[in-house]
């Protein structure tokens, strides 16, 4: 019975673990802009085309609704009930300063409404964060890692004989966290080959949920460890996961907003550190390759980790959140979970939330990078809009790669992965794969 639910727990979190992939729609919306990389200079003008298909075949005689805008803000054009034949081409207008530009489009067929989306960029490499480095940023976390550290490492490991292969060996762990009694609890997969190895610290996108460790990483000859954020084990019934997301850790991107000492974020950040503590003193750890990889909001504790831990030697990141959160107030899109739009406007639009607000941006971590990080994200992300992302990224001095996929939304194609494990391959000195090669 442990081994299926096992089974049943990696086959769901193998498409969940970053975000997650929209199920296929008998009604295609389709839009198209007119660069082939999505990529416009300020003041130049885009053209978007519509296709409607089912099938894959064209659907005509239809009316169709569409807005163009900036991401998460008012639509500066919106039609509605537009006659549509099989083909549209739209003119999607400019903007005269860096950001992005998103054009939606709703068909309504049998009663049913089917959307999608086009989102282009206007020079995104010039876009600055609005996020302000708090004077006392560093001091700050210099002294919560000091708190950290009077804490004991206190690892405990029971091997999962179920889940071990020929090749890796798997093992549930928990670990003193940061704060009396806490624990960060995860599945590490160790090569069962005698040697020394890279460490690899999975961290996980927002939400509740169980974790099923990466074992085939570890199979290829790496350390993986992947945690949770939360402090409850990792391996429960899913009845429990979602008993707590519904009630004790609904919405607790929230918790204790108004205090930087006391912000939920606090003890997760840290105990992204402490993970990293565990892994290094690993008698199967090499001493000099540790990495740090997560999506939405596991790419924003991969930045985070990298900042604050000088033992990181690279980053991979797929659309990381909690960036440029106070943009809102420029009137430009934040990064989830948005904190200040209106549906969260009156709850958190007070001083002291604000100004916690700066301790744990990613975009102010950003400019703590020293080591190479690889990014890779989509235009069309309604969840982490590109602009947030962006200005994260260009606060980064170190050497960095982005490999965009402008037509994905809050998820990632195979070949996304696929790039990015390659990536961490290339900087751990080990083979790639054959397909998408770094």
């Amino acid at each position: 019975m442990n081994r299926i639910l096992f089974i049943m727990i990696f086959a769901s979190i193998r498409l969940t673990c970053f975000a997650q992939i929209p199920p296929e729609k008998l009604i295609k919306v389709t839009i198209s802009p007119d660069h082939a990389d999505w990529i416009y200079k300020v003041g130049e003008k885009v053209k978007f085309v519509v296709k409607v298909t089912r099938f894959n075949v064209p659907v005509r005689d239809l009316k169709l609704d569409y807005q163009i805008g900036q991401e998460r803000l008012e639509p500066t054009v919106k039609k509605t009930g537009i006659p549509f034949l099989g083909n549209m081409e739209l003119d999607g207008g400019t903007l005269r300063e860096p950001g992005f530009l998103r054009c939606i489009v709703t068909a309504e067929v049998n009663g049913v409404k089917y959307k999608g989306l086009a989102t282009v960029g206007f020079e995104p490499e010039r876009i600055k964060a609005v996020a302000e480095l708090p004077a006392d940023f560093s001091k700050f976390w210099d002294q919560g890692k000091k708190e950290l550290s009077d804490y004991p490492l206190d690892a405990k490991m029971v091997l999962i004989p179920e889940r071990c292969t020929e090749k890796a060996s798997v093992f549930q762990v928990n670990i003193q966290g940061y704060g009396k009694g806490s624990r960060v609890y995860g599945i590490l997969c160790i090569p069962t080959k005698p040697g020394k190895y890279p460490a690899l610290l999975k961290v996980p996108g927002a939400g509740i949920r169980p974790y099923a460790g990466d074992i085939a990483l570890a199979e290829k000859g790496m350390i993986t460890l992947e945690i949770g954020i939360h402090g409850i084990p990792v391996d429960m019934q899913p009845n429990v996961y979602a008993s707590l997301a519904g009630g004790a850790l609904n919405n607790y991107q929230n918790f204790n907003l108004d205090d930087k000492n006391k912000f939920y974020y606090k003890r997760v950040y840290l105990n992204c550190l402490r993970a990293n503590d565990f892994l290094v003193s690993l008698s199967q750890f090499n001493g000099k390759d540790l990495g740090v990889t997560g999506g939405s909001q596991g790419g924003a504790l991969s930045v985070v980790t990298a900042a604050l831990d000088n033992r990181v030697t690279c980053l991979a990141a797929m659309y990381p959140a909690l960036s440029d959160l106070t943009a809102t107030f420029k009137k430009r899109a934040a990064g989830w979970p948005q904190y200040f739009e209106s549906y969260n406007y009156e709850f958190n639009n007070k001083k002291d939330k604000i100004s916690t607000c700066g301790y744990y941006d990613v975009a102010n971590f950003a400019q703590l990078i020293k080591v190479p990080g690889f990014f890779t994200w989509g235009f069309n992300d309604e969840v982490c809009p590109p602009t947030s992302m962006y200005a994260a990224y260009n606060n980064i001095s170190s050497i960095k790669i982005l490999k965009p996929f402008p037509d994905t939304g809050h998820w990632a194609y195979g070949e996304q992965y696929e790039t990015l494990n390659n990536w961490l391959f290339s900087n751990f000195q080990m083979e790639q794969t054959a397909n998408y090669r770094f």
